[in-house]
């Protein structure tokens, strides 16, 4: 217990140079951008027509003439007085937006990360444990066909078949106006979430089929099995431990990263969650929400680094914490 404490402490002070160094390089990627917020705010047709001064003016006003070192550190002093600024385009609290938008995305991502770990682990277990059948073999395939097709076309598809031909689930959205109860809000999320999560179970199925198998040829697994072990004994109790080390590991990382990807099927199924936002933050360069998006995205992953080694330890005897 001591050593793990000790082991989370050395990982969250060393999480402090790490988010400094991603946070100003993400700040420096956007000030190489060219244009400016103001240029967004203004359409183009009227831009032309507004007097420079008042252009002037308002980049003034924002704190966009100041040099680009300075404006990093009042970015980074605001942020630790737990002030996470205004969107330069709305004027809306970035507090306000993250707590409308980013439970959406989450409960997006955390259900399609069942979907994908579930389905995954269990088909490519089984095909692990049925290698060179036909089982195996369509499942391979079945993996390969997985990982090929793009997310934004299998969305489509989902939404031709099951929305619009069967008409049995709504096209996209969250919920909507007048409808209440678990079951109203849980029809809009079932596409949403099996096109994201079915997009990544091939490859979690093929990394859970590789470790399984590699497991299956350890001396240990060989050791029970002449003991006379039955053979869901040796599989279950011996192989698949040892085997979901290296597959939690992956599923550790991919929330983060499900939460930052999940753009194109949020805008497939205009799910109002915080991946299209980010995207648009960028197009517009609105400063301020990029960065406490890509703060919290940098955190996420460095805090899942953190839990997915706990995880593995407590999985695997041998690794030890240091």
């Amino acid at each position: 217990m001591r050593n793990t404490l000790q082991y989370i402490l050395k990982k969250l002070l060393f999480m402090i140079p790490m988010v400094l160094v991603i946070t100003f390089l993400i700040y420096g990627g956007l000030e190489l951008t060219p244009g400016d917020a103001i240029s967004h705010m203004i359409p183009p047709d009227q831009l032309a027509n507004v007097d420079p001064s008042q252009l002037e003016a308002l980049r003034q006003a924002y704190g966009l003439n100041d040099p680009f070192l300075l404006r990093y550190l009042r970015w980074l002093w605001e942020l630790l007085h737990g002030n996470f600024g205004y969107s330069i385009t709305s004027g809306v609290p970035i507090k306000d937006i993250l707590l409308q938008l980013f439970p959406a995305t989450l409960e997006l991502s955390l259900a399609a990360l069942v979907i994908s770990t579930v389905l995954g682990s269990i088909l490519g277990i089984l095909s692990a444990l049925k290698k060179g059948s036909i089982g195996d073999n369509a499942l391979t395939v079945l993996g390969m066909i997985g990982v090929s097709i793009p997310q934004f076309f299998f969305g489509m598809l989902c939404i031709l078949v099951f929305a619009l031909d069967w008409a049995i689930l709504p096209i996209g959205g969250r919920m909507a106006p007048g409808e209440s109860g678990i079951w109203a809000h849980f029809k809009y999320l079932i596409l949403p979430a099996s096109v994201l999560g079915i997009s990544l179970t091939a490859g979690v199925m093929r990394y859970s089929r590789s470790s399984m198998l590699d497991t299956m040829n350890k001396d240990y697994i060989k050791t029970a099995r002449a003991k006379g072990l039955p053979e869901w004994r040796v599989n279950l109790l011996h192989g698949l431990r040892a085997a979901m080390t290296p597959v939690v590991v992956l599923i550790g990382f991919r929330l983060p990263m499900l939460i930052g990807g999940a753009v194109v099927v949020e805008e497939v199924f205009q799910w109002p969650g915080i991946g299209v936002l980010f995207v648009d933050a960028v197009r517009s360069q609105n400063t301020p929400l990029v960065m406490i998006i890509g703060f919290f995205s940098v955190l996420l992953v460095l805090v899942a680094s953190i839990v997915v080694d706990i995880i593995t330890a407590l999985l695997d005897p041998r690794i030890k914490l240091s």
